[in-house]
C-alpha cells in the first residue's frame, strides 16, 4: 500500500508547475478589472450625452418616462458600466490574448496579434449596424404596434438598446474569430458547413434572447445578420484553412 507521502511529490510538482500560470492569470485579470474600473469612471462624465444619443429614436431623453425614484440612477449606472466595458475592451482582449500567446508558435502569435485590432473594429461595426440599421426598424414597430400610445421607461428602453447593440457587436466578431480558429486548425470549414442546421437553431435561440419580444419580425431582424455572418464565417474559414495547409504541401 502506498504511503500518503508517495502522492505528495507529484501533487507538489503539479502545483509548482501551474503556480506561475496562476500568478500571471491573476495579474492579467487585475489589469483587466482595473481597466474596466477606470473606463467606467471616465464613462460617467459622458453618460448623459450617451443616453441622449441612444434615446434619439424616441425623441431624446424627453421621450422617456421613469416611474420609480431609483430608475434614473440605475440607468446611468448600467449605461456607464456598459460604455466602460466597450472602452476597456481593447485592454481586456489584449490581456486574454497575451495570456494564451505563450502556448503558440511565432506564426500563430503574429496572426493572433494581427487579428486583435480587427476583432475590436468588428465589434464597433456591429454596434453601429445595430444602432443605425436594426433599431430604426425595430423601435417604431414596437412603439406603434396595436396603435396604443407608448412612452417607454428609461430602464426598459436602455436595457433593450444596450443588449441589442452589445450582442450584435459580439456577433460581428464571429467571422474573424472563426477564421482565426480555422487558421490555427481548431475548426475546419467542412465541419462548419455540416453543422449549418445546428447553427440555425443556435442563432434562433440567440435572436430570441437578444430581442425582448416574441414577435417574429424583430427576431428576423436579428436572425438575418447572424445567418449572413455565419455564412461569412464559413467563407473566411475556408480561405484561412487553405492558407494553413499551403505551407505543408510545399
Amino acid at each position: 500500500m502506498a504511503e500518503p507521502n508517495d502522492f505528495d511529490s507529484p501533487l507538489r510538482a503539479f502545483l509548482e508547475g501551474i503556480r506561475p500560470h496562476l500568478e500571471e492569470l491573476r495579474r492579467r485579470l487585475l489589469v483587466a478589472v482595473l481597466a474596466l474600473f477606470v473606463a467606467t469612471m471616465l464613462a460617467f462624465t459622458v453618460t448623459g450625452q450617451v443616453i441622449e444619443f441612444l434615446a434619439q429614436p424616441v425623441g431624446g431623453r424627453e421621450g422617456l418616462q421613469a416611474i420609480e425614484m431609483t430608475e434614473n440612477l440605475g440607468v446611468y449606472m448600467r449605461t456607464a458600466l456598459t460604455l466602460g466595458a466597450v472602452l476597456a475592451m481593447p485592454v481586456i482582449v489584449y490581456e486574454i490574448v497575451a495570456f494564451v500567446a505563450p502556448g503558440l508558435n511565432p506564426g500563430e502569435k503574429r496572426l493572433l496579434f494581427t487579428a486583435l485590432p480587427f476583432i475590436v473594429l468588428s465589434f464597433l461595426a456591429g454596434v453601429a449596424f445595430a444602432y443605425f440599421v436594426m433599431l430604426p426598424v425595430a423601435i417604431p414597430f414596437l412603439l406603434g404596434f396595436g396603435d396604443i400610445p407608448t412612452t417607454p421607461r428609461p430602464r426598459d428602453y436602455m436595457s433593450f438598446i444596450l443588449r441589442v447593440m452589445f450582442w450584435i457587436g459580439v456577433a460581428f466578431e464571429t467571422p474573424l474569430v472563426i477564421a482565426l480558429l480555422a487558421r490555427l486548425g481548431i475548426v475546419t470549414p467542412e465541419r462548419l458547413q455540416r453543422s449549418w442546421r445546428v447553427a440555425v437553431v443556435v442563432i434562433a435561440v440567440l435572436a430570441a434572447m437578444i430581442t425582448p419580444t416574441i414577435d417574429p419580425v424583430n427576431m428576423l431582424i436579428v436572425m438575418g445578420p447572424l445567418l449572413l455572418l455565419y455564412l461569412l464565417s464559413i467563407l473566411l474559414a475556408r480561405w484561412t484553412y487553405r492558407q494553413r495547409q499551403t505551407p505543408a504541401s510545399t
